[in-house]
């Protein structure tokens, strides 16, 4: 939940406010006093929405039911953005090439929906002596998917795995396609 703090009834400093119903409609300019009475008539708080405007812009609602409206509006726009986590695939040093190119495809999924990917190679007993082979398939990964994806952290050996961090990155066509559609536009 934001931390703003919001001033209610007579911690409200201003002499005249802008106010408002609990519906959003606007009653008008009136003096601090006329909005307190009005508040104290309806039995509902009023709430300094917008301090920053002239005159500041207060509104007649119960405080509790503000903070919930406020609440359940952030959780909608939270819900909203998508992408921008960390996304995990783990691939071994000898692997069939149907497995690495299935995993390659999650890889890819992964990326359109804006969000990272940790490519780990995991090294089993006598295949650390085989390191290259782990650094070589997060190469040829890199390079299948170098078109929608650039390299966050290179490959780093710790402990028995190679780890390699991938970032989605815009396609280059899509948005020369928008900014050339956006310059027609502007020409009209």
């Amino acid at each position: 939940m934001s931390n703003i703090i919001y001033r209610t009834n007579h911690n409200i400093t201003a002499k005249e406010v802008r106010l408002l119903n609990e519906d959003g409609t606007q009653v008008g300019v009136v003096t601090i006093l006329e909005a307190r009475n009005q508040a104290s008539q309806l039995g509902t708080d009023l709430v300094e929405i917008a301090p920053h405007a002239v005159p500041p812009v207060v509104k007649l609602i119960d405080f509790k039911k503000f903070k919930y409206q406020l609440a359940k509006k952030e959780a909608a726009e939270k819900k909203k953005q998508k992408g921008g986590e960390l996304k995990e695939i783990v691939l071994k040093p000898f692997m069939a090439e149907n497995d690495f190119s299935h995993r390659l495809k999650r890889v890819r999924e992964f990326l359109e929906d804006n969000n990272k990917v940790r490519l780990v190679v995991k090294f089993k007993g006598l295949q650390l002596g085989s390191k290259t082979f782990g650094y070589e398939i997060l190469s040829k990964a890199a390079q299948a998917t170098s078109d929608i994806s650039m390299i966050d952290q290179p490959a780093k050996f710790l402990g028995r795995q190679i780890l390699m961090t991938l970032t989605p990155v815009k396609n280059k066509s899509e948005t020369k396609s928008s900014s050339q559609s956006e310059s027609e536009d502007s020409k009209k």
